[in-house]
């Protein structure tokens, strides 16, 4: 702001006005028209307003840029280690980025229209068209919100409206490229306000930093303060680990594991709130796990009371979606204490993950088949005939 107030007698009126016009008409022409993109009518209406009023003062795209019709000229790139080291992290910051930005506009796209994308295909299209997109000098793009809102809004419905947008963007390169020339850079300026304007979500930001937890508040606010004094680069990385530990931290924080209460053992009051446990036969002891196994919480899980008169644990593992190594450690330690204190360890409806992982480990085998039980009932059965 300084730096303005030192220069502010070098403003160019006219090209400051052009600039003015090019961003009252974004600004008000949705008022007019919703299926005429406000930026386009700004375009034309200052080239106009320069060309027609022979405004050589304004600089166009032309007075700084050769533009020449036809297309590019394709080119391979020349690669090296040293290269690949440089880009490694920006292109994978990129390529995250524009895969987010362009889910995203499908998931908007889908509640516009009621229907249900196809992620693999959108991505692996992307990744393809930026591929190719290279090779002729391109830089990579993704699927924009507001070019998908507005081509929801004029009909577009299917593929074949993305694919007449390619052809049409294409026909402009080849003939119509030479008239772009004309364009007022003021003008070009202030479309860039706009749409910096519109991508910042600042109602959005407003609204997180009253409702969202502090640990959320305090991700957003860092990686803004970021990509303002470094570069967007360092901000989503850091940014993306830091959510990364405050996930994890959360997920420990609601994994649990809980004794099971026999039946038996309550009062006539305490049943009535209760009136959905299980007998649990007199050698068994049960706990239901909640929450994924992973290195985050498995500490938690080897904290198993022995009581005496029981040679039966039953893991319920119903409300466990995924394991990993760690979670399968804690198990097979689990099982070594339950073997030496002369115990049968059973595990209750293991889900698909977790038993991917206890069958590729070989876990399976050193428990027993018979000892993995679809459900509850089953456990508490086998458990019976182990008394």
């Amino acid at each position: 702001m300084i730096a303005y107030a030192q220069h502010i007698n070098t403003i160019h009126w006219p090209t400051l006005l052009i600039g003015l016009i090019a961003l009252l008409i974004q600004i008000f022409w949705p008022r007019v028209s919703q299926k005429i993109p406000g930026s386009l009518v700004a375009i034309i209406v200052t080239t106009a307003i320069v060309g027609l009023g022979h405004i050589s003062s304004v600089k166009t795209i032309g007075d700084l840029y050769t533009i020449k019709a036809g297309l590019p000229t394709f080119t391979i790139p020349q690669l090296s280690f040293g290269l690949i080291r440089q880009m490694i992290s920006p292109a994978f910051t990129i390529a995250i980025l524009a895969s987010i930005e362009s889910l995203l506009s499908c998931v908007v796209s889908d509640g516009m229209i009621g229907s249900h994308h196809r992620s693999n295909a959108e991505l692996v299209g992307q990744g393809v068209g930026n591929m190719m997109s290279a090779l002729f000098g391109g830089i990579p793009a993704t699927g924009a919100i507001a070019r998908t809102a507005a081509n929801v809004k004029n009909g577009g419905r299917t593929p074949i409206a993305g694919m007449m947008h390619a052809v049409t963007l294409l026909l402009i390169l080849l003939f119509l490229m030479p008239y772009a020339s004309l364009i007022p850079m003021s003008c070009l300026a202030s479309i860039l306000i706009m749409v910096a304007y519109n991508m910042s979500g600042w109602r959005t930001f407003v609204h997180m930093l009253k409702k969202a937890p502090k640990s959320d508040i305090a991700v957003l606010v860092i990686t803004l303060v970021l990509t303002v004094f470094f570069d967007l680069v360092v901000a989503i990385e850091f940014g993306m680990v830091l959510a990364a530990f405050l996930f994890l931290k959360r997920m420990s924080d609601v994994a649990a594991v809980r004794q099971w209460v026999d039946k038996d053992s309550l009062d006539d009051n305490e049943l009535s709130e209760n009136t959905d446990l299980k007998h649990v036969p007199n050698n068994t002891v049960v706990y239901e796990i909640f929450g994924s196994l992973f290195f985050g919480a498995a500490n938690d899980f080897l904290n198993f009371n022995h009581e005496e008169g029981k040679n039966v644990l039953i893991l319920r593992m119903r409300n466990v979606p995924a394991m990993d190594i760690s979670g399968l450690e804690a198990l097979e330690e689990t099982l070594e204490i339950c073997q030496k204190r002369g115990m049968t360890l059973i595990l209750s409806h293991v889900n698909k993950q977790p038993y991917h992982v206890m069958e590729k480990a070989g876990f399976i085998e050193k428990v027993g088949q018979e000892n993995l039980c679809e459900n509850i009932d089953a456990s508490l059965k086998r458990a019976a005939s182990l008394a």
